[in-house]
């Protein structure tokens, strides 16, 4: 855990997420939140760690998403050095998709 961001206000907005159900109140909510610049930095963020951990090159990931070169660098950095977040949701997609 990473305690520069552990706060009760963090934890309020994780417990609202996680008492989503659905894609449609996900769109609801999240339009609610985010502005849409926002949300689309991190939806490409996400993209672009599913497809760095999929071992895509930057040339690919770039022509595929929009991100600059430095946006992926960075992404990166977190799959290589981070809490393993991406790679706990990937699976768990992975495993979702699966037994559909």
């Amino acid at each position: 855990m990473n305690s520069k961001i552990k706060d009760d206000s963090v934890d309020f907005l994780f417990k609202s997420i996680l008492s989503l159900n659905t894609i449609d109140e996900c769109y609801n909510f999240f339009e609610d939140l985010c502005t849409v610049p926002e949300l689309k930095a991190m939806s490409q963020r996400l993209l672009v760690a599913h497809m760095l951990s999929t071992k895509r090159v930057y040339s690919d990931i770039v022509a595929a998403t929009g991100a600059s070169t430095a946006t992926i660098s960075r992404v990166n950095r977190s799959l290589n050095y981070g809490c393993d977040g991406y790679e706990l949701v990937f699976g768990r997609i992975d495993e979702s998709e699966k037994s559909k």
